[in-house]
């Protein structure tokens, strides 16, 4: 942005105040980076024929609306609050188009029925190379077609279809999985789980398994906690595997005695 910090502040408390088109526009000027950089970041995913520029003129509208809307009392950055609204409204122009999506299933079928055709004949998955030559195209065009046929197909959230059990009508929002629900019998699982795997180890070992499979923690920042070297902390680790899967297998050879009785 070519303007200072306290110049950008000054030009959105002038136009808060104003509602001025021009100040408007040198608003636009000093974040449309972000529009290109949002537009760049998604035409990276899609077929070579979608125009970025198209995805930038979209991006600009919601850019527009972010500053329009931006609320300067709130205490978030704008960067942060237009963010989103130009992403989406990108999005909103990529499902408007259509044929994106079309050329997705174009070249996704053109592989697959090649890849089907030589699976047949060669009675083995074919390689990149073999897929190419059945298609008549060199490598680099190939890679293309690959990268197309896999780019990110887009589904309206709110398109309506029928279950086929039944003549309820769905969306498709309303079969998506709910990743923050909070599922008690999985929750309850995966405490017995972790109450069994730290049964009769020291506190200093449940805390190096704890933290490094239920919190993610490195092994060097588990180290830092506990303050033992990385090294000390890779060699218990290695050694509580090693006892656990003892157990483990001495659990499982006890389990089938007790079936042949």
């Amino acid at each position: 942005m070519s303007q200072t910090l306290k110049e950008l502040e000054q030009v959105w408390a002038e136009y808060k105040a104003t509602g001025s088109r021009e100040l408007r526009n040198r608003l636009m000027e000093a974040y449309l980076p972000l529009v290109k950089y949002t537009a760049d970041r998604i035409s990276a995913k899609l077929p070579d024929e979608v125009d970025v520029n198209d995805l930038v003129s979209a991006g600009i509208f919601g850019l527009i609306d972010a500053i329009e809307a931006f609320d300067l009392n709130r205490g978030v950055k704008f960067e942060t609050y237009c963010a989103p609204r130009i992403r989406g409204a990108i999005l909103d122009e990529l499902r408007t188009m259509d044929w994106v999506p079309r050329l997705v299933r174009s070249r996704a079928h053109k592989l697959e029925s090649a890849t089907k055709a030589l699976e047949a004949e060669l009675g083995r998955l074919p390689t990149d190379d073999e897929i190419a030559r059945r298609l008549n195209v060199g490598r680099a065009e190939f890679d293309k077609l690959l990268r197309d046929a896999t780019a990110v197909s887009l589904v309206s959230l709110s398109r309506r279809f029928y279950d086929s059990d039944s003549t309820k009508e769905l969306c498709e929002i309303d079969v998506l999985e709910d990743k923050r629900g909070y599922d008690p019998i999985s929750e309850i699982q995966r405490r017995d789980l972790r109450d069994m795997i730290t049964r009769g180890l020291s506190r200093a070992e449940r805390l190096i398994l704890l933290l490094y499979y239920y919190e993610e923690m490195t092994m060097k920042e588990i180290g830092a906690t506990l303050d033992l070297s990385e090294s000390r902390v890779s060699q218990m680790h290695s050694s509580i595997l090693h006892r656990l899967k003892h157990q483990l297998n001495r659990r499982r050879r006890g389990t089938a005695v007790e079936v042949e009785v």
